[in-house]
């Protein structure tokens, strides 16, 4: 089972491979230049599948993950901050928009846009130094709030996201975008850089106040949708998490186990939507319904951990099945993993959830409910030798999750 769970996370990820999908959606060569933008966990396999098959000449800047790089020939691959930006993608990111302000109206912008952009393309508005933008992100991310209310606030803080990018551009633009947001909205993806922005300033202090930030600098206006800078421009999802469950779905398919498919939009406490998920096995297991048993149950989107104590070990989606053990008492095969290989804060996309795991953990001397609420199922998924580490995978479309009720 275990064997077969990790395969259907292989098949969600190769659904979403830049080596894969690229291809298919290059435009033709510009009588001018083509200029290259890429930004987020999938940049350097974005950038590398455009030079294998983009017909015309190349040049361009990529910027991505620390140990995400990829040797490429004409592209250059720049290795920066993430989730917390720093000053190697800060340069970068001034180097890009200078680049694309010096554009014409026969080249062509290429964007090619993942997951992990808004920390990764972290160019300051004005007045606005990089130690301010460290901090405000850094509470951000502890604080619980959603993806998007996190770019909300990012895109105000910005001088190259929420559309700005294209805003910058005169040739026309066209965004190659690889989803990791719920709703697959390109404004939310790596923050938008070349979508027109509906939410505004005091949208940003709002959420600041929500989740209490402070933050003594000055926001900054975006351009807005009906902006005539965007009639040039063209934002294009090429791979989602719907289509990355579907193939993960025909995994199960081919052996006999029904796969449904719950959905790509699951936000929420990882832990909390673990209780829920825990509630629909019982109801399958006791029923038979809503869904007859052999069932793998499916799903997306990005849950938060809200961090209520230090030192932590883990992210969401370890977190989620750390959750989905202890409500289910005799245990069921689960797994759920982040699409780009890093669940959180250490080396592992994910892990693995067995029917004994919460009895073997204790065996060990190990109190699954007090990691839980230390966050550190990092901790617990590793004494059992139950943690998935598959390295960076290049791509990303969220959080994948899998619970086979047999």
């Amino acid at each position: 089972m275990r064997a077969l769970l990790e395969e259907s996370f292989r098949a969600a990820v190769a659904a979403a491979d830049p080596l894969r999908i690229i291809a298919p959606n290059l435009p033709s060569p510009p009588q001018g230049r083509s200029f290259v933008a890429a930004a987020g966990k999938a940049a350097a396999s974005m950038a590398l599948a455009v030079e294998k098959h983009f017909q015309g000449e190349l040049e361009g800047i990529a910027i991505t993950r620390y140990g995400h790089g990829l040797p490429t020939k004409k592209i250059r691959v720049i290795e920066a901050g993430h989730p917390v930006p720093d000053e190697a993608g800060e340069a970068a990111a001034r180097e890009i928009l200078q680049r694309v302000r010096g554009l014409g109206k026969d080249d062509l912008l290429l964007a090619l846009l993942s997951g992990g952009g808004s920390s990764l393309l972290s160019l300051p508005a004005e007045g606005i130094s990089m130690v301010d933008l460290k901090a405000v992100t850094t509470q951000l991310l502890r604080s619980g709030a959603a993806i998007q209310e996190i770019n909300t606030v990012r895109k105000h803080l910005s001088a190259i996201q929420g559309g700005r990018l294209a805003a910058a551009c005169r040739a026309p633009v066209l965004a190659l975008i690889i989803s990791d947001v719920t709703g697959d909205d390109p404004t939310h993806i790596a923050s938008g850089p070349c979508a027109p922005d509906p939410t505004t300033c005091d949208d940003a202090r709002s959420v600041l106040a929500k989740y209490r930030i402070a933050f003594p600098g000055r926001l900054s206006e975006t351009p807005k949708p009906g902006d005539p800078a965007f009639r040039r421009v063209e934002n294009r999802i090429i791979a989602t998490a719907h289509r990355s469950l579907e193939a993960a779905a025909e995994v199960f398919a081919k052996r006999n186990i029904q796969p449904v498919i719950l959905g790509d939009t699951i936000t929420g406490e990882a832990a909390e939507v673990a209780k829920f998920m825990a509630g629909l096995v019982r109801e399958i297991r006791k029923y038979c319904a809503p869904f007859r048993p052999p069932v793998a149950l499916i799903s997306g989107g990005e849950c938060t951990v809200t961090l209520r104590s230090e030192g932590g070990r883990g992210g969401r989606c370890s977190e989620f099945l750390l959750s989905l053990g202890i409500e289910l008492e005799s245990g069921v095969h689960a797994m759920a993993a982040d699409t780009d290989g890093i669940d959180g804060s250490e080396d592992n996309a994910g892990a693995f959830l067995t029917p004994d795991s919460v009895d073997r953990a204790s065996r060990k001397g190990l109190d699954a409910k007090a990691l839980l609420a230390k966050h550190d199922s990092y901790g617990f998924f590793s004494a059992l030798g139950d943690l998935l580490v598959t390295g960076p995978t290049r791509t990303n479309v969220n959080d994948y999750r899998a619970i086979v009720v047999a």
